[in-house]
């Protein structure tokens, strides 16, 4: 079981994962907070037995259905989707990139990070689809394949390609690097994969796609271009022909091998709809990194909202049915930019190691801090979620007390009704927190909503009220099993 002490919300202490933390016992120390008296909250209208949900939960998702992340991403969301993915015939990934990490485990507890190749990978009747949203890197999807393979897993004939993705080449993650060194103390945070130079490629209209592979004889042509536009743009990109060569040559390569897996999928998937097939939707990344939606620029180059759906499958919105956000039940970001309930010092040290908050793809910590049901709210309208995953519920047990951050005011108390654009205003605005009590116990091996302690489910159900979506999976441990159906 992962659980962390009562926290103290100290401030700009520097995370270390390699320094030991003490968890002492210490009472919460925070501003603007509003204590919620514990008198129980009315449970949705619909609630099932526990006995009876999880088949019934799923088995009415719609022939269409999607997962989403709902905060700044690492939700948990490639979890869901390997549990969703047994009922689901195709598993497709609609944007993003190798900048998505999700882990999820097989039967035996083996532990699989992917970046590229869909969450449903590990039931081998499903076949996983990367559309033309995604923009793809040849090198780390092959060696992404290759650990599958090793490890039992069959890819052959199971993982479609759009030939109308974007190729992701090394140079883009120079590009990357170097875009960040340039912004020196306002840098985004990226994580160097590549993605928002590739993105621009895409939008410059000079980006090479999956289905240029297969002519070679204008592929040389069309890198040299890119790559003498990259070496434009930055003084320190050296370019020069046998950069090039290498690159065609190397390309050359992957063309042979990745053949077999490129196709039209925009017809792919237009067909399984017309056929009756289901679909499930993997998100990348969150809704508050969505590129419009998001704390711009701190952001993604992609739309990992509900739009980004149709735009990365080639789907008409009509056949979207249901949407699942996955939302932590603390919050969490990687990389720079606003984050109004962040936990700073010894507090947000002791919430991140006890959930193990680093990044799947690059290791870096995680920034920690209550949940924001302002910006929780805000997602929820832009996506239309028709319920929510509450994950890692368990890496709250310990606490005494739990705080949500239920609104924002400015400094002279004039409240805030939606998660504001202005990155100043979002800098200066204070929090309004309510403070619910904490269940003190192990709920990791508890498998039926009943048998939660009183205060967790209060916890649940003041999110669900305050939202206004239902919770129909929470979260408990990082196993295909540690899942309660609501």
């Amino acid at each position: 079981m992962n659980t962390i002490s009562s926290l103290t919300l100290d401030s700009h202490a520097i995370c270390n994962p390699q320094r030991s933390i003490s968890l002492r016992q210490v009472r919460p120390t925070t501003r603007n907070v509003v204590v919620c008296s514990a008198k129980p909250v009315a449970s949705p209208p619909t609630k099932l037995a526990a006995a009876d949900t999880s088949g019934c939960r799923i088995g009415e998702l719609s022939q269409v259905s999607g997962v989403l992340g709902c905060q700044w991403g690492d939700e948990g969301k490639g979890k869901l989707v390997d549990i969703l993915a047994q009922h689901f015939e195709i598993v497709a990934r609609c944007q993003g990139g190798a900048n998505a990490g999700h882990t999820i485990y097989n039967a035996e507890g083996k532990k699989f990070a992917l970046h590229l190749v869909p969450s449903g990978i590990l039931n081998e009747d499903t076949l996983c689809v990367i559309g033309n949203g995604v923009v793809v890197h040849l090198p780390g999807l092959f060696k992404e394949i290759d650990g599958l393979e090793s490890n039992g897993v069959s890819c052959k004939g199971r993982i479609l390609i759009s030939d109308r993705a974007h190729l992701l080449f090394d140079f883009h993650q120079v590009v990357d690097g170097l875009r960040e060194a340039e912004l020196a103390k306002s840098f985004i945070g990226t994580t160097k994969r590549g993605i928002g130079p590739c993105y621009s490629s895409k939008v410059n209209r000079n980006g090479l796609r999956v289905g240029d592979l297969r002519h070679m004889d204008t592929f040389p042509q069309k890198l040299d271009l890119i790559l003498s536009d990259a070496a434009l743009r930055f003084k320190d990109f050296n370019y020069g022909p046998y950069m090039l060569r290498e690159e065609v040559e190397k390309y050359k390569r992957y063309a042979e091998r990745l053949e077999p897996f490129i196709a039209d999928t925009v017809l792919v998937m237009n067909d399984a709809i017309e056929q009756k097939k289901k679909i499930l939707v993997e998100g990348g990344q969150a809704t508050m990194l969505d590129i419009d939606f998001g704390t711009y620029p701190f952001v993604t180059s992609s739309s990992p909202s509900a739009g980004g759906i149709c735009t990365g499958l080639g789907i008409a919105p009509r056949v979207l049915g249901d949407l699942i956000g996955v939302v932590k039940a603390y919050t969490t970001r990687v990389g720079s930019g606003p984050f109004p309930t962040e936990i700073l010092g010894s507090g947000g040290d002791l919430l991140r190691f006890a959930g193990q908050e680093f990044g799947t793809t690059t290791g870096r910590p995680r920034r920690c801090g209550w949940l924001d049901l302002v910006a929780l709210k805000y997602s929820c309208q832009i996506n239309g979620f028709s319920s929510l995953n509450l994950t890692k519920l368990d890496v709250l047990s310990d606490l005494e007390e739990i705080q949500l951050g239920v609104y924002y005011k400015l400094a002279d108390g004039t409240p805030i009704k939606s998660f504001p654009s202005d990155l100043r205003l979002l800098e200066q605005l204070k929090v309004e927190y309510e403070v619910l009590p904490g269940w003190k116990s192990d709920i990791s091996s508890i498998r039926n909503y009943s048998d939660l302690p009183k205060a967790a489910r209060l916890y649940v159900e003041r999110i669900e009220e305050l939202v206004g979506v239902p919770i129909h999976y929470i979260g408990i441990g990082p196993g295909r099993d540690a899942l309660i159906y609501k």
